[in-house]
């Protein structure tokens, strides 16, 4: 599958790669590794860049679109997004790749080209099968790039798989970069915003006991990540986070490598969530994330319902 998707994107016609809103560094690096190798490529960042990706895009100069009309007619590459529901904007879903590593999802069956590997870390890892595919080694500016995309998306290898570790060291070996210089690339000091949304999301937390685990839910304006991040910090084990714009929401969730490792997988349990409620749910076991209309409450309220019981289902499992 990979080599047929190479050979479309070396055809003439151009290409839109697109991402899902609020884009991670994980789809811009791989984003910009497929722009470096492959003719006319342009980068649609429809929904937005978070801001760990606009410091990526700044340290090695990558340029995106937000606004994408204009390049409709190009074949679209729809890159490390679970959902159609997480992207922003009209496609032609028929002349689409999309190249993933979440659960599989049956709303993209009707793609020109699509391929799903859950079995990867991080879409950086596809993207690099991608370009060994097509014969092309990425420069070292693309390297940094995806190391950082797969440091990111598997939480500084907290939720690594021995396979993210082993194409880790290949890019550091081949392009002679050290660690230091990898996990360096983008400062990630706290800005005083940042912190204070942490703070606003411990005044508001509700949180639930479900046998030797806590349960913690919050609401804010910003920065859902982040604040789900600072309530593991103070002894959550599932954090989710949401915020309301308007008739539109954002929830995120984290839960710690213990329970992932106890089989907790939040990218199902949104996905679930969402499929019930209409609304585009997925990611990874241990950080996840649903959009789509409604009321962030409710919607907070549902998923911590789904968690504790899923962890009631894990202790009797157990017993």
């Amino acid at each position: 599958m990979l080599s047929s998707i190479a050979a479309e994107l070396s055809k003439d016609g151009g290409t839109l790669v697109l991402l899902h809103g609020n884009a991670d560094p994980d789809a811009l690096a791989s984003a910009f590794a497929v722009q470096s190798n492959f003719p006319d490529v342009v980068i649609g960042a429809t929904g937005g860049l978070d801001r760990l990706s606009k410091l990526l895009a700044a340290a090695l100069g990558i340029e995106t679109k937000e606004e994408v009309a204009d390049l409709s007619k190009r074949r679209s590459l729809i890159l490390d997004t679970s959902g159609p529901e997480q992207l922003e904007g009209e496609f032609d879903l028929t002349n689409a790749i999309v190249v993933d590593h979440h659960t599989r999802n049956s709303k993209w069956e009707g793609a020109r080209l699509y391929h799903c590997d859950d079995t990867k870390s991080s879409c950086s890892e596809i993207i690099i099968d991608l370009l060994k595919a097509a014969g092309k080694k990425p420069s070292r500016e693309v390297a940094l790039a995806l190391m950082y995309g797969i440091l990111t998306d598997t939480g500084y290898f907290k939720f690594a798989k021995p396979t993210a570790l082993v194409t880790f060291a290949e890019l550091m070996e081949a392009n002679n970069v050290q660690m230091d210089e990898a996990m360096g690339l983008v400062g990630v000091e706290i800005d005083i915003s940042e912190r204070i949304s942490q703070l606003k999301g411990a005044q508001r937390l509700k949180y639930w006991k479900v046998g030797n685990y806590i349960v913690a839910m919050s609401q804010g304006s910003a920065f859902e990540a982040s604040v789900c991040k600072g309530l593991l910090s103070l002894g959550a084990d599932i954090a989710f986070v949401g915020s309301q714009r308007g008739e539109q929401f954002r929830i995120s969730a984290r839960a710690t490598p213990a329970l992932v490792r106890k089989g907790v997988h939040l990218g199902k349990l949104l996905g679930g969530v969402g499929s019930e409620t209409t609304n585009g749910g997925g990611g990874h076991p241990g950080a996840a994330g649903i959009t789509g209309t409604g009321d962030v409450e409710a919607l907070l309220n549902i998923s911590a319902e789904t968690a504790m019981k899923l962890l009631k289902e894990l202790d009797s499992s157990r017993n």
